[in-house]
């Protein structure tokens, strides 16, 4: 194993010990995953991710989604290192940070931001409600599509504006979900190379072992649908996962699945490895001789060493705060080239819909007969695809792919 530098270890090991602190608070919770995937998500939020935690609304930082919902300690155990800021809904700064170190010794009680799973628009960071498995993944497909309809749709030579990246951090539970199996068909298929899925592979459900169900070879499965498939054998080791991420980012025509080898409960000496520490708190002894095994004072609970703050804000607060700056200078000079564009992102960004968005859709009289729900949803879509495609060509807009083609305007924004 590369060992990770003293600061690098003290950050992962500071993840570790708020997640298990907070689930044994609480008496509810899922300790194992955050202890075993702290390193994965670590490396990821300080090496990788484009994100600007001031600014956690920027419009292409990179999303992350925490697939494995169980295991939101450790999403907000991010937030609360990394200082994302708390926004109000009209996108704009609420005021101190998102998740505060109290909200995390409330994990799971009424009112706090730490909900058991995350849960999108409640706590500022979060990018989807997760928790059902495999609804996480296969919402992050959702985002990886939407990225590239941006891209094709507002992006202009010399303006790149949008160009973020994907990555969904799941478990078992999700790969075992025919939802996610269904989502990554199609995110082979529209080869979309902006997605990453980190697996965290450690064997482990809330029944047992998976070798009780779930045996199957889901590298070559990948493959299959068309998918990159990255591996790293211990997931305490940082330089290979650097490298996995690295294959993602140089990957130009699939999504990226990074497979990581991991102990669930990792350090809990008497439960690692074991589903005991998926779905349960660890216990106060056990709890003690985890933090004796990451060198932490056994009776510290809810600690944040010195320094950890600062480095994660010092790492990824001044890469993300410089390119969201970068950013925010292009989409001026953007404005001043393309108003009626920049309009219109300003109003995705405000939810607002546009002017006679319901123009076109179709009435239906009363019928005794009546439709059924597939064929009118499937008019009213037709009816709004057909409405924004003519808006498309009258405002002759003109992405990377050229002048919009109608009939094969979906294959081409996702190539």
């Amino acid at each position: 194993m590369t060992v990770a530098t003293q600061l690098d270890q003290l950050c992962i090991n500071t993840l570790r010990t708020l997640s298990i602190d907070a689930v044994q608070q609480a008496q509810s919770g899922h300790p194992g995953t955050p202890m075993g995937a702290a390193p994965t998500a670590y490396c990821l939020w300080q090496r990788f991710l484009r994100y600007d935690p001031q600014d956690p609304n920027w419009p292409n930082r990179d999303r992350f989604v925490l697939s494995s919902g169980h295991a939101s300690m450790l999403l907000y155990s991010l937030l609360h290192l990394c200082g994302v800021k708390a926004m109000g809904s009209s996108s704009e700064q609420a005021g101190g940070l998102a998740v505060t170190l109290d909200d995390i010794k409330r994990f799971r009680q009424v009112g706090s931001r730490c909900t058991g799973h995350p849960e999108y628009g409640w706590t500022s960071g979060v990018e989807a409600t997760t928790g059902p498995l495999g609804q996480g993944v296969a919402t992050s497909v959702g985002m990886a599509i939407a990225e590239r309809w941006l891209t094709a749709t507002y992006n202009r030579p010399g303006y790149d504006l949008f160009e973020h990246k994907v990555y969904a951090l799941c478990g078992d539970g999700d790969m075992m979900e025919g939802v996610s199996s269904e989502a990554a068909s199609l995110a082979g298929h529209l080869q979309l190379a902006n997605l990453c899925w980190i697996y965290d592979d450690n064997h482990i459900s809330i029944e047992g072992s998976t070798g009780i169900a779930f045996t199957e070879d889901v590298a070559a499965r990948f493959l299959g649908y068309g998918w990159n498939v990255a591996r790293v054998a211990d997931a305490n080791d940082l330089e290979q996962l650097t490298r996995a991420y690295n294959t993602f980012l140089d990957t130009r025509d699939r999504p990226t699945l990074i497979i990581v080898q991991s102990h669930i409960g990792y350090g809990a000496p008497h439960k690692q490895d074991s589903k005991e520490a998926h779905g349960e708190p660890l216990g106060a002894d056990e709890v003690r001789l985890a933090k004796e095994f990451y060198g932490w004072d056994p009776d510290a609970q809810f600690y944040v060493p010195d320094g950890v703050p600062e480095h994660f804000r010092e790492q990824m607060g001044r890469r993300g705060a410089k390119l969201r700056v970068e950013w925010e200078k292009l989409f001026a000079a953007y404005r001043q080239q393309y108003p009626d564009l920049a309009g219109q992102i300003d109003r995705m960004q405000r939810r607002d819909l546009p002017a006679g968005w319901d123009s076109a859709l179709p009435i239906f009289p009363v019928d005794a007969k009546g439709m059924a729900t597939r064929d009118s949803s499937g008019l009213v879509g037709q009816s709004a695809q057909r409405h924004r495609r003519k808006d498309a060509v009258a405002a002759g807009r003109r992405g990377r792919f050229g002048a919009v083609d109608q009939d094969a305007f979906e294959l081409r924004i996702c190539r």
